[in-house]
C-alpha cells in the first residue's frame, strides 16, 4: 500500500511575502477608509491570506494552527494585563480616582499659560485613563472651545492637547499600547515603561519649551471663558467625592515600578487600594457597584456631556476589543514567522543595517510606513514589533530597545497620517485637520527623532544586561553582529 508523502515546506520567495503583506495593506485600507469599519475582520482577511500562503509553501494545516496558537501565547502576558487593567479603570471610576486625577489637572488651567497647561491636563488624564481619544475628545475638545474665546488659534490648542494625549497614551500602564509594545518585543510593560522615560522626558521637555515660547505670542492678559472648564469641574465634584488622599493608588503603582514588582500584581495593588479607598470616600458606592463596574465598566451621570463621554468607560468587556485585535494580529503574526515569510523581508531590510542606530531607524521607518499603509496604530506596533524582535535578541540588545523604538514611531506618529484612524479621528473630533494642527503636534514630531539621536550615544540601546550601551566598545559589539547577521545564509525550513 502506498504512503503518502509530506511536501517539504520551501523558504517563501521575497514577492511572496510582500504579497501576503499586500492583502493585509488593500484589506486594512478598503475597510478601514473606505467603509470605516474596525480592523479586526480586515485583520482576520489577512490571517486568511497568510495561511493561504503557508500552504502553498507546503505546510501542513496542522502547523498553521500550531503557528497561530504559538503567536497567541507570546502575547497572553499582554492580553492578561489588559484585561486587569480594564478591570482597574472600572474600580479607579466607581471609586473617584480618575475623577479626582483629572479635576486636580483641571486646576492647572490658567489663561496666562493656556498653552503649558492645555498639555498638562491633557498629559494628567492620558496618564489617568490611558486613552488617548478619550482625552481629546473631552479634554481636548473643551480646550479647543476655550482656546478660541481668548484668542488662540484652534490648530495651535489642538497641537498641544495631542501632544499631552499621546504622552499619557506611551506612557501610561493603562495604556493599550504601551502594553501592546513590551508583549512583542518580549519584556514586560513595567520594563518597558522605566526604559522610555528618559527620551520621553526629554522630548516632552522640549515640548513645555516649544509651547510656552509660543503662548508668549499670543494675547493671554484677559481671563478668557473658562466656564467650560468650571462646569466640569463642579460636575465632577457633584457625583464623586474628591480628596486628595485619592491620588494614592496610582502612586502605589508608581512605586511598584520602581520596584520592580511584576506588572499583574502591581497593577492588582492598585485595584486593591481604589477598592479600599473608594469603598471609605464613595458613600453611595457598594461592593457591587465595584465589581459590576471591573466588568461592565462605569456609567457616568454627571449631566456634562463631555464630562459623562470622558468617565463612561473601564471595565473587562470595555478591554474586549484591544484583545481580540491582538489574538488577531498575533495568528497572522505567528503564520509570518513560522513560514519565514517574516524572515526574508527583514533579510532584505538588514542588508542596509550596519548597527544599533540604524537599527532603530529601520525599525520606526518601518512603523511609520506600517501607519501610512495599514492605517491602524495598534498594527504599526504588532507588525514591526515581529518583524525584528528575534534581529534585536541576536544581536545582543535587550528587548526593551525594540519596544521603546515601536512606541517612540508607531504609538505617536499615527495621528500624523490623514487617513490613520488617530488622524480620521482628531479631525472628526476636534475639527482641526492634519495639515493644521500638524506643525504643532511637536511632541510626536520629536519624540521618533529623539530615539534615533539618543540611539547614536547608546541612550536608547540596551545589552543583554539591560544596561544603557554608552560605551563606544559595548556598541562596537552590536555592529559586528549585525554584520554578521546580514550576511547569513538561510537553510531552507525542512520539517523532522
Amino acid at each position: 500500500m502506498e504512503t503518502k508523502t509530506k511536501r517539504t515546506p520551501r523558504l517563501p520567495r521575497v514577492w511572496e511575502a510582500l504579497l501576503t503583506f499586500l492583502v493585509l495593506i488593500v484589506i486594512m485600507a478598503v475597510g478601514i477608509i473606505v467603509f470605516k469599519v474596525n480592523p479586526h475582520m480586515p485583520m482576520f482577511v489577512g490571517v486568511v491570506g497568510a495561511a493561504i500562503m503557508a500552504l502553498l509553501l507546503g505546510y501542513d494545516w496542522e502547523t498553521i494552527e500550531t503557528s497561530m496558537k504559538d503567536g497567541i501565547y507570546r502575547a497572553l502576558q499582554s492580553i492578561m494585563i489588559l484585561a486587569i487593567i480594564g478591570i482597574l479603570i472600572g474600580v479607579w471610576l466607581v471609586g473617584g480616582v480618575v475623577p479626582t486625577m483629572i479635576y486636580y489637572g483641571l486646576k492647572i488651567l490658567s489663561p496666562g499659560i493656556f498653552l503649558i497647561a492645555a498639555l498638562l491636563i491633557c498629559s494628567i488624564t492620558s496618564l489617568a485613563t490611558g486613552t488617548s481619544w478619550g482625552t481629546m475628545g473631552t479634554m481636548g475638545l473643551a480646550l479647543i472651545g476655550i482656546a478660541q474665546g481668548i484668542g488662540i488659534p484652534a490648530p495651535v490648542a489642538a497641537g498641544a492637547a495631542i501632544s499631552g494625549a499621546y504622552f499619557g497614551d506611551k506612557m501610561s500602564p493603562l495604556s493599550d499600547t504601551t502594553n501592546l509594545a513590551p508583549a512583542m518585543a518580549g519584556t514586560d510593560v513595567f520594563t518597558h515603561v522605566k526604559f522610555m522615560a528618559l527620551p520621553t522626558a526629554i522630548a516632552y521637555a522640549i515640548s513645555l519649551v516649544f509651547f510656552g515660547v509660543l503662548g508668549a505670542t499670543f494675547s493671554t492678559g484677559g481671563s478668557g471663558d473658562i466656564s467650560q472648564i468650571d462646569i466640569m469641574s463642579n460636575g465632577l465634584k457633584d457625583l464623586f467625592t474628591i480628596n486628595p488622599i485619592l491620588l494614592l493608588p496610582p502612586v502605589i503603582v508608581i512605586v511598584a515600578v520602581a520596584l520592580k514588582i511584576p506588572a499583574i500584581p502591581g497593577i492588582t495593588l492598585g485595584i486593591i487600594a481604589g477598592l479600599i479607598l473608594g469603598l471609605i470616600f464613595q458613600g453611595n458606592a457598594t461592593l457591587g457597584h465595584f465589581l459590576d463596574a471591573g466588568m461592565n465598566g462605569f456609567v457616568s451621570k454627571t449631566g456634562v456631556e463631555s464630562l459623562d463621554s470622558l468617565l463612561s468607560t473601564g471595565g473587562l468587556m470595555n478591554m474586549m476589543s484591544s484583545i481580540s485585535l491582538t489574538i488577531l494580529a498575533m495568528m497572522f503574526g505567528g503564520i509570518m514567522e513560522a513560514t519565514h515569510q517574516l524572515e526574508v523581508l527583514v533579510d532584505k531590510l538588514l542588508k542596509l543595517v550596519k548597527n544599533g542606530p540604524a537599527l532603530v531607524i529601520l525599525t520606526e521607518f518601518t512603523c511609520l510606513m506600517s501607519n501610512v499603509t495599514m492605517p491602524e496604530q495598534y498594527i504599526s506596533i504588532v507588525v514591526p514589533g515581529r518583524m525584528y524582535a528575534e534581529t534585536y535578541k541576536n544581536a545582543g540588545l535587550h528587548p526593551k530597545t525594540l519596544s521603546n523604538a515601536l512606541e517612540g514611531a508607531g504609538t505617536v506618529t499615527s495621528a500624523l497620517i490623514p487617513w490613520n484612524t488617530c488622524g480620521v479621528f482628531i479631525m472628526t473630533t476636534l475639527g482641526v485637520g492634519v495639515k493644521e494642527y500638524g506643525p504643532y503636534a511637536i511632541f510626536n514630531i520629536v519624540m521618533p527623532l529623539t530615539v534615533i539621536i539618543m540611539a547614536f550615544f547608546g541612550l536608547t540601546l540596551a545589552g543583554e544586561d539591560g544596561k544603557r550601551l554608552t560605551n563606544r566598545a559595548d556598541r562596537a559589539k552590536v555592529a559586528e553582529r549585525l554584520k554578521n547577521i546580514s550576511n547569513e545564509e538561510h537553510i531552507n525550513p525542512v520539517e523532522a
